[in-house]
């Protein structure tokens, strides 16, 4: 059986090694070599050298594991475990050279499906700041060596709430009416442009609440880990697994509070 304090170590490594070098040689103007769902979003050329090196570095370690890569790295894996990887969450930050991004790495048993695996470990390196949120399952979450305070106990008039935006203009627009609608519920809203980082500080008590629509697995698979182990509640709508129809993060009594508003503000469904 593995244990996940060796895949953390790995997932430790690798995430580092990428961030070293998307930070020492992130060039003054990033060369755009595609684009995703609009052009908001920009994948850049050290977006995909950073995964390719991860992969690189994991397959080495553990050539048996499969991989599932926000940019394009698929594989199918024969031991049970598949990395899921986003090499640059926070692009946008990246490009413009603001500090909110990180690299995300979890390693995941089963089928590489929020619905269904297993996390097992992770970590979220936020490479200017030369620091690694990370968790192994059952055994807690650390910012580097110090343990991670856990999430605030505060009602939802009190919270401080992090989410983040879609890249369609529908979607974008729909998004911006439900933060309309929370911003005089709340104590403020954050938006820092990396859903990895989020749930981390959710975790480390710095944010009271996280929550998004349209996420993607690799979006939320290490920082959701690390946010559980640190004693939040991550959910999708329902109570169940965090997915794409939403993520929801935060202590008791507040995810309540907040899942509860953002069913009422028909957050769920429909854009």
């Amino acid at each position: 059986m593995t244990d996940p304090r060796e895949l953390e170590r790995l997932a430790i490594d690798a995430a580092t090694r990428a961030g070293d070098h998307l930070r020492d040689h992130r060039p003054r103007r990033v060369e755009v070599v595609a684009t995703k769902s609009s052009d908001v979003d920009i994948v850049t050329a050290m977006d995909r050298a950073a995964e390719e090196m991860i992969v690189e570095y994991l397959l080495a370690a553990r050539p048996g594991d499969g991989v599932f890569g926000e940019e394009g790295h698929s594989r199918t894996s024969q031991s049970g475990i598949t990395w899921v990887i986003d090499p640059i969450d926070g692009t946008v930050n990246y490009l413009y050279a603001l500090d909110d991004y990180g690299v995300s790495i979890a390693a995941v048993e089963g089928d590489p499906d929020p619905l269904t695996w297993t996390p097992l470990a992770a970590c979220v390196h936020n490479p200017p700041r030369r620091l690694s949120y990370h968790a192994a399952a059952g055994h807690g979450a650390f910012a580097d060596d110090r343990p991670l305070r856990g999430p605030t106990s505060t009602g939802l008039s009190g919270a401080l709430v992090a989410t983040g935006f879609g890249y369609r203009a529908e979607r974008r627009t729909r998004q911006a009416e439900i933060v309309t609608a929370l911003l005089g519920e709340v104590r403020d809203i954050r938006r820092l442009g990396a859903a990895s980082l989020d749930l981390c500080l959710v975790g480390d008590g710095r944010l009271d609440a996280y929550y998004e629509r349209g996420l993607s697995p690799w979006d939320h698979a290490a920082g959701a880990l690390i946010a559980r182990e640190a004693g939040a509640l991550v959910t999708g709508p329902d109570g169940g697994p965090a997915d794409a129809e939403m993520t929801v993060a935060a202590g008791v009594p507040l995810h309540g509070e907040l899942l509860a508003r953002l069913a009422e503000l028909d957050a769920f469904s429909g854009y």
